[in-house]
C-alpha cells in the first residue's frame, strides 16, 4: 500500500514538473545542429557554384573549402552522438571513410570507394563515373533512367585497372616513364612502347581473372550459345565527358570469351598510345587522373548502324539534327572510310525529314562467324536504298532528343538497328561544336513580345540554365512513378524525395523552398535549372502544357522558345582545368544525396556515401530524438510550470524553456501571455466558436468495452500522460501533448525565418469507439493533413503526419489547421457512423476553416 501511495505522489508531482536539465541541453544541441546543418549546406552550395564557370579558383580554395565542410559535418556527427550516445556509432565509420576518400583525392591519390572489379550496368550511375568511366556511366544512365535499349553488358572498373598495374609492378614504371617523357629525357614513341609492351606481357590478377570468368559465364547463360561473342570498348576516366578522346583508345569487336583477357590488356595498353599521351599532356591531365575502365558488351548483329548529331556542327543555331548511317556495323561511319547515307531531320516534333543524301553501299562490315569482323557484299537491290526507313528515322530522332535533354548538351550518339528491328544505343557523349552567334545574349532581346510570359521575377534561382518540356505536377509520392522523361517538375515543396526523378527532369519549379535545402544541392549536382519559392507556381502552371524555363533571367514562357533552347545548348564551354576536375571529383564525395526517404530501409548510418547523406541523416535523427524525448522522459520537479486559464476546457499546463511566455508570467497565465510563435496559432484556432464541442456524446456499450480492453501504446501508458495536457514551449518551439478522453494527440514543431529549420510532427492515436469508427476518424485526419501538404502514415487509428521546410507563414497556417483539428475531432469517432461521414465531415471542416478570418486552405 505504501508503494502505491509513493507511486501516486510521483505521478501527481510529475504533473507539475518542468523540463529537466537534460531536455534544456538537448534543445540547445538541437539548435546548434540546425545552425551547423544550414552552414554545411551553404558551404556545399558555394563549392558547387564554382563549377558554373563564373568563378576562378585555385587548389588552395578547394583545400580550404573542403576542410571547412569536413569540420562542420564532423561537428554534426559528434553533436548527434552527444544527444544519443552510441546509438548511431556507425555514423563515425561512414564519416571517416568518406573523409579518407576526400583526402586521397586532395593528395593526388586515386580514391577507391568502389573496390569491385566488375559492375553490371544495373548497378552503375553517374556517381560512379570515376570508377566505370564516361562511356559506361552514360550507357547505364540511359538504360536505367531513360529505359532505352543498350547492349547488355558490364563494366570492368578502374579498381581492376589499378589492381592490374599493381600485380604486374607497373605503377612506378608508368609514373617514371611519363615523368622522363614530360622532362624531355626520352621521346614519346619510346615512352609509349616501353609502357605498352609491359602491359601486353603482363598477367591478370587471379581475382580479376576469376571475376571476369564468372561475369562472362553468367552473361551468356541462357543466351544463344551459337553466338557467345562479346565486344570490349574503352571507357577511360575523362573519356566521353568534356573531352571526348574520340578514336584514341581501342575497341575490340566480336571476341570469343577465350580472347577477353588478351583483349582487356590491349584496351588498357591503348591508354598509353602516342595520340592519347600527347592529348592528355596538352589538356593538362595529370598522371594520377588517368585510369582505364572497360565496357564488356554482347556483340550486336546490326542491320544498320550509324551516328546521330543532335545539332548540326556547321549550323548550331539551326533546326536540324544529322543522321549518318550504313548497312551492318558502324565502323565505316565513325572512321570516315566510306560514304554513308545522310539524313537531316527537324529537331522538333514531329521531326520531319528535311533532306536526304543516299549513296551506293556495296560493302558492309559484319561480325564474323568465328570472331572479329569482316567486309561482305551488300545485296544488289539494297545498295542504293536508304538504310533507314522514315519510321526508324522518327524513332531515332525522338530518342536522340530525349538523350540530349537528359544530358543537357548536344549529343554524339552511336546506334544500331538489330536483327529484330529494335533501336539500340551503343554510345552517347557530348558533341563538341563550334560556338557561333546563336549563343550571344543580344540575339535574345524581345522574346517577351514573341512568346507569352507566364511568370517573371518570382522566387529564388537555385540553379541557372534553360529547360523546356511539359509541366508535370508532383502532388504525392505516387506521382513520381509516372514522371515522364524531359518534363518540367513542378511541386509545392522541394522534398528530397523528388531527387528520385530529378535527373530526368528538364527543370524544377516549387512554390516554396530555399537555395540551401537538400533538393537545391541535388539540383546543382545534376545541373537541373531550378527556381524555388515562386509562391503560386502550382496554381499558375497546369499539367501538360509545354513551357520554357529561363532560370537565368527568371522567366517562364508558354511553349518552346527555340532561341533559348539553342542558347542553353550552345553556350561557351567551361575551360577544363586541373582545379576544375579536382573540385568536381571532391564534390562527388560531398554533394550527391542517396538518403532520400527516412521511411526506407536504407536510411541508415552505413548507407551514407557522401557528406550530404550524413548531414541529412543527422538532421532527421535529431528531430526524431527531440520528439522521442517527450514520449519517454519525466521532468525535473524543480522547474516551474504554468496553468493556462481560459474558456476552453483543455486544462493545459505550460513549461517555458526560453521566451515562450511573457516576462514575469505567474503561476496562472492568460492566452495573450503566450508568446511562442508556433503555439499562438494553435491556441487561436482552439478558441474559435464552433471548434470545441462541449456536448456529451452517447457511446454504445460495445465500443466502450472495446476502448477499455484494448492495448495502449507505450506513450499512452506512461503515467505522465494520464489526465495531463502539457505544452513545452520556447519562442520558436512547441511540443503539445494532449490526452483528450480516450485519445492522445502530440504536436512537435519548430518555426523560424529559416525555412530549412522548420518542421511539424503530428501524431494521433486512440478513441472510445470500436476499431471501425476509430479508423474512420484516422482516415478523416489523413485526408485533411494530405490536403495541407503533410506526408501521412496511417495504421489503424494511428495517424502520423510530417511537414518540413516551408516558410514561416505557411507553417503558421498549418498549425492553425492542427489547432482546429484538435477541437473538431475530439469526439468525432462517436459521430462517424458510416464511411460516407468521412467526406461529410471533410466538407464541414473546410467550411469551418473558410469562415475564419485567416483565409482558405492552401
Amino acid at each position: 500500500m505504501v508503494g502505491i501511495l509513493n507511486w501516486a505522489k510521483q505521478v501527481l508531482s510529475g504533473r507539475r514538473r518542468g523540463p529537466s536539465r537534460a531536455f534544456v541541453d538537448l534543445f540547445k544541441t538541437f539548435k546548434d545542429i540546425l545552425a551547423l546543418n544550414n552552414r554545411a549546406l551553404e558551404l556545399m552550395s558555394e563549392a558547387s557554384d564554382k563549377l558554373s564557370g563564373d568563378y576562378v579558383f585555385d587548389q588552395q580554395y578547394i583545400h580550404t573549402a573542403t576542410r571547412e565542410i569536413l569540420d562542420t559535418v564532423e561537428k554534426l556527427v559528434m553533436l548527434l552522438d552527444s544527444i544519443a550516445p552510441g546509438k548511431y556509432y556507425q555514423l563515425f565509420s561512414s564519416f571517416y571513410r568518406i573523409k579518407g576518400e576526400i583526402e586521397d583525392e586532395l593528395s593526388g591519390e586515386r580514391s577507391r570507394c568502389i573496390i569491385e572489379f566488375i559492375l553490371p550496368y544495373s548497378e552503375v550511375n553517374r556517381d560512379l563515373v570515376d570508377t566505370v568511366g564516361g562511356k559506361n556511366a552514360n550507357l547505364a544512365e540511359i538504360m536505367n533512367n531513360l529505359g532505352l535499349r543498350v547492349p547488355p553488358g558490364f563494366a570492368i572498373t578502374t579498381a581492376a585497372y589499378e589492381a592490374f598495374l599493381e600485380y604486374n609492378g607497373l605503377k612506378q614504371l608508368v609514373e617514371d616513364t611519363c615523368r622522363e617523357w614530360t622532362r624531355g629525357k626520352i621521346g614519346l614513341e619510346d615512352a609509349c612502347r616501353s609502357i605498352q609492351e609491359r602491359i601486353l606481357s603482363g598477367g591478370l590478377p587471379p581475382k580479376l581473372k576469376n571475376d571476369l570468368k564468372k561475369a562472362v559465364d553468367q552473361f551468356i547463360t541462357g543466351r544463344s550459345q551459337s553466338r557467345p561473342f562479346l565486344s570490349l570498348r574503352s571507357s577511360a576516366v575523362g573519356e566521353d565527358s568534356e573531352h571526348s578522346f574520340a578514336g584514341q583508345y581501342k575497341s575490340l569487336l566480336n571476341l570469343s570469351p577465350s580472347e577477353l583477357e588478351d583483349g582487356y590488356k590491349e584496351v588498357v595498353a591503348s591508354l598509353f598510345g602516342e595520340r592519347a599521351m600527347a592529348y592528355r599532356h596538352h589538356i593538362g591531365f595529370k598522371q594520377h587522373e588517368v585510369a582505364m575502365s572497360v565496357a564488356c558488351q554482347r556483340t550486336i548483329h546490326p542491320v544498320t548502324s550509324g551516328v546521330v548529331y543532335t545539332m548540326d556542327p556547321a549550323a548550331p543555331g539551326g533546326d536540324s539534327l544529322i543522321v549518318s548511317a550504313t548497312w551492318g556495323l558502324g565502323i565505316p561511319v565513325v572512321s570516315g572510310t566510306a560514304e554513308t547515307d545522310r539524313f537531316f531531320l527537324s529537331r522538333h516534333v514531329p521531326h520531319e525529314v528535311i533532306s536526304v543524301d543516299i549513296v551506293r553501299k556495296e560493302k558492309k562490315v559484319m561480325p564474323a562467324r568465328h570472331g572479329g569482323v569482316e567486309a561482305v557484299d551488300v545485296q544488289e537491290h539494297l545498295q542504293t536504298l536508304p538504310c533507314l526507313s522514315n519510321e526508324q528515322l522518327h524513332e531515332l530522332a525522338s530518342t536522340a532528343m530525349l538523350i540530349e535533354k537528359y544530358f543537357k548538351r548536344p549529343q554524339d550518339i552511336e546506334f544500331a538497328i538489330d536483327e529484330d528491328g529494335r533501336l539500340v544505343i551503343l554510345q552517347a557523349r557530348q558533341l563538341n561544336i563550334e560556338h557561333r552567334e546563336v549563343a550571344e545574349p543580344g540575339k535574345l532581346v524581345g522574346l517577351d513580345r514573341k512568346y507569352k510570359v507566364l511568370m517573371q521575377g518570382k522566387g529564388i534561382i537555385v540553379q541557372e540554365g534553360i529547360g523546356t518540356g511539359p509541366v508535370y505536377q508532383v502532388r504525392s509520392e505516387k506521382d513520381l512513378k509516372n514522371f515522364p522523361n524531359g518534363a518540367v517538375l513542378v511541386a509545392k515543396f522541394p522534398s528530397p524525395i523528388l531527387a528520385k526523378v530529378l535527373a530526368r527532369a528538364s527543370a524544377l519549379l516549387t512554390d516554396v523552398g530555399s537555395e540551401t535545402g537538400h533538393l537545391a544541392t541535388v539540383a546543382r549536382e545534376f545541373r537541373v535549372p531550378a527556381v524555388f519559392n515562386m509562391g503560386d507556381v502550382t496554381s499558375v502552371l497546369p499539367n501538360g502544357i509545354d513551357i520554357t524555363v529561363d532560370a537565368e533571367e527568371n522567366v517562364i514562357y508558354e511553349g518552346i522558345v527555340k532561341e533559348l533552347q539553342h542558347y542553353g545548348l550552345t553556350e561557351e564551354p567551361i575551360e577544363e582545368t586541373y582545379e576544375y576536375r579536382l573540385l568536381r571529383r571532391v564534390l562527388k564525395k560531398i554533394e550527391p544525396l542517396h538518403l532520400l526517404d527516412p521511411s526506407e530501409s536504407n536510411f541508415t548510418p552505413e548507407a551514407c556515401q557522401t557528406l550530404h547523406d550524413i548531414t541529412r541523416f543527422v538532421h532527421e535523427k535529431t528531430v526524431e530524438e527531440l520528439i522521442n524525448f517527450h514520449y519517454y522522459n519525466q521532468h525535473d520537479p524543480s522547474a516551474r510550470t504554468h496553468k493556462l486559464v481560459w474558456d476552453v476546457p483543455l486544462d493545459l499546463v505550460i513549461i517555458d524553456i526560453g521566451g515562450g511566455l511573457a516576462p514575469g508570467a505567474g503561476r496562472d497565465i492568460a492566452v495573450d501571455e503566450v508568446l511562442s510563435v508556433p503555439m499562438q496559432p494553435m491556441l487561436k484556432a482552439l478558441s474559435k466558436p464552433g471548434v470545441w464541442s462541449r456536448e456529451p456524446m452517447p457511446v454504445d456499450f460495445g465500443s466502450f468495452m472495446s476502448s477499455l480492453t484494448r492495448t495502449f501504446s507505450p506513450e499512452l501508458a506512461n503515467p505522465r500522460f494520464v489526465g495531463q495536457n502539457l505544452a513545452v514551449i520556447s519562442d520558436q518551439y512547441a511540443n503539445l501533448s494532449l490526452r483528450l478522453g480516450y485519445h492522445f494527440t502530440m504536436i512537435d514543431t519548430y518555426v523560424s525565418e529559416t525555412i530549412n529549420d522548420n518542421y511539424i510532427y503530428f501524431r494521433f492515436f486512440g478513441g472510445v469507439t470500436d476499431d471501425t469508427r476509430r479508423s474512420r476518424r484516422a482516415r478523416f485526419l489523413g485526408e485533411v493533413l494530405e490536403r495541407n501538404d503533410f506526408r501521412v502514415e496511417i495504421k489503424g487509428d494511428l495517424v502520423v503526419g510530417r511537414l518540413k521546410k516551408i516558410n514561416k507563414d505557411r507553417m503558421l497556417r498549418r498549425l492553425y489547421i492542427l489547432g482546429l483539428l484538435i477541437g473538431f475531432t475530439r469526439q468525432l469517432d462517436v459521430q462517424m457512423v458510416g464511411d460516407q461521414s468521412i467526406y461529410e465531415y471533410l466538407e464541414t471542416f473546410n467550411r469551418l476553416y473558410l469562415q475564419q478570418a485567416d483565409g482558405g486552405i492552401q
